[in-house]
């Protein structure tokens, strides 16, 4: 007798085949039939034509600490997400000397945005020194999902290095013989991956570029072949120049073009390859060339894989979050009422006069993400508000600077009633990376190359900057379903992109796809009633910390190794999620 059986269904298998009304039957965890399926089952759920896929691969997260104390591993379990892979851009906790935990927090606060105090008490730091430790205690917690972790650069530079390593200066010969002994020890214990980044944007609390940032060839080489002598993992890279020249941090030091070159020498060692591509406006066009020239490696024998984003990179700002007024002196000195009273004040004419024309009061720590109220001050014009439902594809016109011209008030001004509005509820977006020509052509193109791979979620990192955890579902709602400024993407296209395409880059045979035999990682989607709700902030991270969170609405069920783990959008409490290693193929 099966387990469970979903019958009368659209199925999407992720293979790519186009969707087909059909049953699934589940046992002991695993697939063990589709199509037209008569075997009794314990439970049979009436799909009436209700969407199936395979659970959601996301290959970009940031978990590393959130995952030794959390279970839910929330946003992305909400959001029909059955495996994610962390450790990405060069930063995580592991290996870590005895009682050096500072460091590699203050690198994860300022490359990611997470509260460095939520690290600090939520992690049990001492539960492990090693990546193999650190692998033996994941592996003895439960999860509403399954997670792979990679073994960061920088956390190994620094482990092996020291203060050396955090300066960025060059390996010595015994330097490198160790980190590449530890790559592969990581390997070999279970790691999806190596990970690195390369551009100056990426920067510890303190303001310093994250260790390795500026190694050459040599050191990324040798790494590269440890894991390949371990015969598993994947190379994940942040690309220098990849979010600009960022000339005010001092100029990148190498170019896209030489960092491709870069790229193609480490994919040539023979483990496959991720970096991020974007398009950014200094460089608009560079995009194209990654995506030519990773085809033209593949068709070598290599395995280079952009990876994109499904919608441009956001910066959102509120009251509760990230604002351009939040270091001038007369809001600092309410900055800490509770956002009702917050709002009062700032409505009140003196203070909002005081406000609007303070200077604003240094940031103490140079690589804090407070220091983003400077940009936000820079690119106000080029806001947007978020409404209900979001549109996330709007035309320019929709910006505040629209409104501040209607209005014939400066943009400051305008922002500042923005913020106040709904309660002091409000939320406005940047949309940069992806979004020059004021419309999502450039990512259609990108997500339709059959060499990328879906990724860029940042799930569980910039948690009051960026909410783009909610993109596997987005995608469906979006790219399939909803888009209206231009053309769509055929719903098994892009689930097989953010399924068995992202499990098989990273080694994960067993799932990805709802064929006999694999993992029962899957979703039941009321897909014409799919949404995202609107962003809230919540104060649930360790030690009081706060992240934007977005609802779903429309998952009917998920189901980690045929365990069902949410129904009807809620969390059913149930735990099967384990820690993923890489399985044959």
């Amino acid at each position: 007798m099966l387990d469970t059986k979903i019958q009368g269904a659209k199925v999407v298998d992720g293979t790519g085949a186009p969707p087909a009304t059909g049953d699934v039957g589940i046992r002991d965890g695993r697939i063990v039939a589709t199509g037209v399926v008569d075997e009794p089952a314990r439970e049979t759920i009436a799909a009436d034509g209700a969407l199936v896929t395979p659970g959601w691969v996301d290959v970009h997260t940031h978990y590393d600490g959130q995952v030794t104390w959390d279970e839910t591993v929330d946003p992305s379990a909400s959001h029909g997400v059955t495996t994610v892979v962390m450790g990405n851009c060069g930063v995580g906790f592991a290996p870590v000397p005895k009682g050096g935990e500072q460091q590699l927090i203050e690198l994860m606060e300022g490359v990611e945005d997470i509260p460095g105090t939520a690290l600090h008490e939520g992690m049990p730091w001492g539960a492990w020194e090693t990546f193999p430790e650190y692998l033996d205690f994941l592996a003895s917690r439960t999860y509403a999902l399954d997670i792979g972790a990679q073994l960061a650069h920088g956390a190994l530079r620094n482990y092996v290095m020291g203060q050396r390593g955090r300066d960025n200066e060059a390996p010595t010969a015994e330097d490198l013989a160790r980190m590449s002994e530890l790559v592969e020890e990581a390997m070999r214990a279970g790691a999806v991956g190596f990970s690195t980044s390369r551009t100056i944007g990426h920067r510890s609390i303190g303001g310093d570029p994250v260790p390795g940032t500026f190694a050459e060839a040599d050191e990324l080489l040798a790494l590269a072949q440890a894991m390949e002598r371990a015969g598993s993992g994947v190379f994940e890279l942040i690309p220098a120049s990849t979010i600009g020249s960022l000339e005010t941090l001092g100029g990148e030091k190498y170019s896209l073009e030489q960092e491709f070159e870069l790229i193609k020498q480490i994919g040539r060692v023979g483990r496959p390859v991720t970096f991020t591509t974007v398009q950014i406006p200094e460089f608009p066009d560079t995009w194209r060339d990654y995506l030519r020239g990773a085809a033209e490696e593949n068709a070598k024998g290599a395995n280079l894989r952009p990876q994109v984003a499904s919608r441009p990179i956001g910066f959102v700002t509120s009251l509760q979050t990230y604002h351009m007024f939040q270091r001038r002196e007369t809001y600092l000195r309410i900055a800490d009422l509770p956002l009702e009273q917050r709002v009062e004040e700032m409505r009140k004419p003196e203070v909002r006069a005081a406000i609007l024309k303070d200077a604003d009061v240094p940031v103490n720590e140079p690589g804090a993400m407070a220091n983003i109220h400077g940009l936000l001050g820079e690119v106000a014009p080029f806001l947007f508000p978020i409404g209900l439902p979001i549109d996330y594809e709007p035309d320019p016109s929709q910006m505040l600077a629209g409104r501040a011209a209607r209005e014939n008030k400066p943009i400051a001004e305008v922002v500042y009633d923005f913020l106040l509005e709904n309660g002091g509820d409000s939320f406005a977006i940047l949309l940069g990376s992806n979004y020059m020509a004021g419309n999502h052509d450039v990512i259609h193109e990108m997500l339709s190359d059959p060499h990328t791979v879906t990724g860029l979620s940042d799930a569980g990192a910039h948690v009051n900057l960026i909410f783009d955890a909610v993109a596997p579902t987005y995608q469906l709602i979006h790219w399939v379903r909803d888009r209206s400024r231009g053309e769509r993407l055929p719903i098994e296209w892009i689930v097989r992109k953010q399924s068995q395409t992202n499990a098989e880059l990273y080694g994960l045979h067993d799932r990805g796809t709802l064929e006999p035999g694999k993992r029962a990682d899957l979703n039941l989607i009321d897909f014409e009633g799919l949404s995202l709700g609107a962003l809230e902030v919540h104060r649930d991270l360790p030690a009081g910390g706060s992240r934007i969170l977005q609802p779903a609405s429309g998952y009917l069920g998920t189901w980690v190794n045929g365990v069902r783990t949410r129904e009807n959008d809620r969390d059913t409490g149930a735990r099967p999620g384990r820690l993923a290693r890489p399985t044959a193929a």
